[in-house]
């Protein structure tokens, strides 16, 4: 069995290439995190049940996702500030005329372009333990000092402070949500884990059986080890473009929404307690948006098709506010209701990562992809809100029209994404029959390491090396 497995290898065209790889693997074996993966899985066999699976998924759910889910609500909380400060008279305070509000509004998304290249670094070599907590006290200091401004409010937003004699209502927003997230860093430090082998939640036992469940997706474990091949590959694999693509669309809208969605509304006529209180519904339609997408997600194992199917609804609203908003008199229900169709878009932001990273492996490539998903998130919203120019209200239609032809040139990305997974999945089909394996593999997730490998020619041997999706020839990519 062991002679046809080694000529199964012999057989493949980058042999030397897959042999470095497994003296790179083997050499994990000296690094802290190495150890502790290879001690978990240990020589012994690892069976793992749908019950065992159920188990550790429910442990982890309740473990993580919790605190994930909330560090994401103070994300998009930072996003809308912003905007509800805007309402509530920072503008007038800061004396910001012509574009002077939508260059403040970019000012932090150009520092988090500029600190993606470090940011790439920092996500395979710092634990996720320490590195989120460093970044939440960093982000809500800087929000909290958002209050201090009374000029320059660009300086602001990358973190510094100005002094200020009063507090405004504006001003209360930003020091509540900002001593918030403040709050929030030693709460993560508290709760988080950085990987399985560190997980203080799971058992041992259970430890080798979460590592066991990483087979099925093909993406390895981890790793504290930075390789710049990983980086090389990412900048020529066009899936990064592509999904950069999406993500610069979409946040190019959420940009527009989070900033300007509460001045939208009060220029359709409404005072600034009621255009608070008129946009609650739109923040409750981003929940259930978001709930959805993740349900559709799972439900029809797709991605490409559920992300086009939640972003009709908001070329749809769009549409309606533009065409609202060129008549003489404006039809406040109708632009409203364009207004809450767009909420659909905030579905697009967990599909898109959870899309993009199914379709990459490699513990650097995949930080490396986080960070470049990062980045193009940045430039949409760097570019969104300078196309709102106060010279254009009440009704920003030349920014509106912009927005309208972005999201239908998403969709055109969405249709380009599919078309590219289903040529990378032909490939490694072949790639596949070359070196006697089947051309269609299952998922091996609920095997054991030693039932995988040789499993159908071998399936499941490289699942858990730390190799990326362009060298694993069991990769299978996700619509």
């Amino acid at each position: 069995m062991a002679e046809k497995d080694l000529d199964r290898k012999a057989s493949f065209d980058h042999v030397e290439e897959i042999d470095q790889d497994l003296k790179e693997v083997e050499a994990q074996k000296t690094k802290q995190h190495g150890d502790a993966v290879l001690d978990i899985i240990g020589d012994e066999r690892v069976v793992v049940t749908q019950e065992d699976n159920d188990r550790i998924r429910r442990k982890t759910d309740k473990q993580i996702l919790t605190i994930l889910i909330w560090v994401y609500l103070l994300q998009i909380l930072d996003k809308l500030v912003m905007g509800y400060g805007n309402v509530f008279g920072l503008s007038e305070d800061n004396h910001l005329v012509d574009n002077q509000y939508s260059v403040a509004v970019t000012m932090n998304n150009i520092a988090q372009l500029a600190w993606q290249p470090f940011s790439t670094y920092l996500i395979v070599r710092v634990p996720a333990r320490v590195l989120m907590p460093c970044f939440l006290f960093g982000w809500g200091t800087a929000q909290a000092c958002m209050a201090a401004s009374s000029s320059g409010l660009d300086v602001i937003r990358i973190g510094l402070k100005i002094n200020s004699d009063k507090i405004a209502s504006w001003q209360l927003i930003f020091i509540v949500v900002g001593s918030i997230t403040v709050l929030t860093a030693p709460v993560v430090y508290w709760r988080i884990d950085s990987d399985i082998a560190h997980a203080r939640f799971l058992s041992p036992e259970d430890k080798a059986k979460a590592i066991e469940r990483l087979r099925a997706n093909q993406t390895g474990t981890g790793t504290n080890e930075f390789k710049w091949a990983h980086v090389w590959e990412l900048a020529y694999d066009p899936k990064t473009y592509l999904f950069g693509g999406l993500a610069l669309c979409l946040n190019f809208g959420a940009t527009v929404t989070t900033s300007f969605g509460p001045t939208l509304i009060k220029n359709m006529g409404y005072d600034k307690f009621i255009t608070a209180l008129l946009n609650m519904p739109f923040g409750a339609l981003q929940f259930l948006t978001i709930m959805a997408a993740s349900y559709a997600t799972h439900k029809f194992k797709l991605k490409g098709p559920v992300l086009a199917a939640f972003m009709t609804p908001v070329l749809v609203g769009l549409a309606m506010l533009y065409h609202a908003n060129r008549q003489p008199v404006v039809n406040q229900k109708v632009s409203l209701a364009g207004y809450y169709l767009m909420a659909f878009l905030f579905g697009g932001n967990p599909i898109i990562v959870s899309w993009m990273v199914a379709n990459t492996a490699g513990q650097t490539k995949n930080g490396a992809i986080l960070a470049a998903y990062n980045a193009f998130n940045a430039t949409g919203s760097i570019i969104g809100p300078l196309l709102f120019n106060s010279k254009d209200k009440p009704r920003y239609l030349p920014g509106l029209r912009a927005t309208l032809g972005v999201f239908a040139a998403m969709l055109g990305l969405i249709g380009l994404c599919m078309g590219l997974i289903f040529i990378l999945n032909k490939q490694r089909e072949r790639q596949r029959v070359a070196v006697g394996k089947p051309a269609k593999i299952k998922d091996t997730s609920m095997l054991t390491k030693y039932e995988a490998y040789g499993h159908e020619g071998g399936v499941g041997e490289n699942a858990l090396k730390d190799m990326t999706d362009f060298r694993n020839n069991e990769f299978v990519y996700l619509y």
